[in-house]
């Protein structure tokens, strides 16, 4: 009896050789199942990206310029997104997919603020860096570090922009806003009203509408609104997209100021051609480069590790300068638009 199971294990053990002869064997480091070792590329950094959609040109500025921190790098990116702004669960399943690929670091773009939080928190467990880029967390502290905007601030500087501009005229202002729940959304919206100086519900706020920054639903939403308040003359949207759609609703109409936060390229020759007044200009790349940069910090380096939030920066542009609210003009933005 004793021959045949001696005879057994090393019949199994020819087998495993022989699999490890065809597929190739590696052994394990103890914790190998963390995040962190970037064993899923051959021992090359991993980072691993997650944006909100693929579609809106700002998250697609953002992954290019991801792309090519990491390739200067040396690192492989994967990217990946939900499958519209507000996809809270696909952003779920992307965290666990990159998890489950030993990804070094994650840079997530959160949809909900509250809504990725369990994911993220495993992910960290694993060893992984997890780093917001352009949406906060809440908590804060739910990632490692955040870079982004300051929101809060983009949102005054549109808001002090739109008041200057409607000069003695009596406001009556629409907000196009974003994603319910998101973090950036609430910080633009609480930001313009205090740029403007209203309260939420001041007489002055003709009428709100969820956009969740989509040029068609903006434009619908603004054809309401103006249909229900013709003597709009302020309007306040989340993102280039939304103005865009409400700029297509208004048409000819005389007297209406549309501020918008991005700094896109395209949004500054709208704002050139008079179909919006501002844009705020933001600096995704600046945002994906100094993630990349962070994770491969840290894989080189433990101690190097991120914490807190690092603003990015922002710039109001207009050709229509007006008081004493500073702003850059076209010409500045398409040579640094979402630089």
């Amino acid at each position: 009896m004793r021959r045949v199971r001696r005879s057994a294990r090393l019949t199994a053990t020819a087998v495993v050789a022989l699999a490890c002869t065809v597929a190739g064997c590696s052994s394990t480091k103890s914790g190998g199942d963390d995040g962190g070792s970037g064993s899923g590329s051959g021992g090359k950094v991993v980072v691993g990206l997650v944006t909100k959609t693929n579609s809106n040109p700002y998250f697609v500025k953002l992954r290019e310029s991801a792309k090519a921190q990491a390739d200067k790098r040396g690192a492989k990116l994967i990217a990946l997104a939900g499958k519209f702004d507000g996809d809270n669960q696909g952003q779920v399943d992307a965290i666990n997919n990159l998890v489950a690929q030993k990804v070094t670091g994650i840079l997530i773009t959160p949809s909900s603020s509250k809504g990725v939080l369990g994911a993220i928190a495993a992910a960290r467990s694993k060893g992984v860096l997890v780093i917001a880029l352009d949406t906060a967390t809440e908590p804060a502290d739910a990632v490692d570090a955040t870079f982004a905007t300051d929101n809060e601030d983009a949102g005054v500087k549109q808001g002090a922009y739109v008041k200057a501009a409607l000069g003695q005229a009596d406001p009556k202002v629409v907000l196009l806003d974003g994603t319910p729940g998101s973090t950036v959304d609430d910080l633009r919206h609480n930001g313009f009203l205090e740029g403007f100086g209203i309260a939420e519900k001041s007489p002055a706020v003709k009428g709100t509408a969820v956009t969740n920054g989509d040029q068609s639903k903006a434009q619908t939403a603004m054809e309401n609104l103006l249909q229900r308040e013709p003597g709009v003359n302020a309007v306040y949207t989340i993102n280039e997209p939304a103005a865009a759609g409400a700029a297509q609703a208004v048409g000819t109409r005389k007297g209406v100021v549309v501020g918008s936060i991005d700094g896109s390229c395209t949004g500054v020759r709208n704002v050139a051609a008079g179909k919006f007044a501002a844009t705020v200009m933001q600096f995704p790349q600046k945002m994906a480069a100094m993630g990349v940069d962070a994770v491969a910090d840290y894989a080189k380096d433990d101690t190097k590790k991120p914490e807190g939030f690092v603003d990015t920066g922002s710039e109001l542009i207009t050709d229509k300068q007006v008081g004493s609210v500073a702003s850059k003009d076209t010409a500045w933005g398409l040579k640094n638009c979402w630089g």
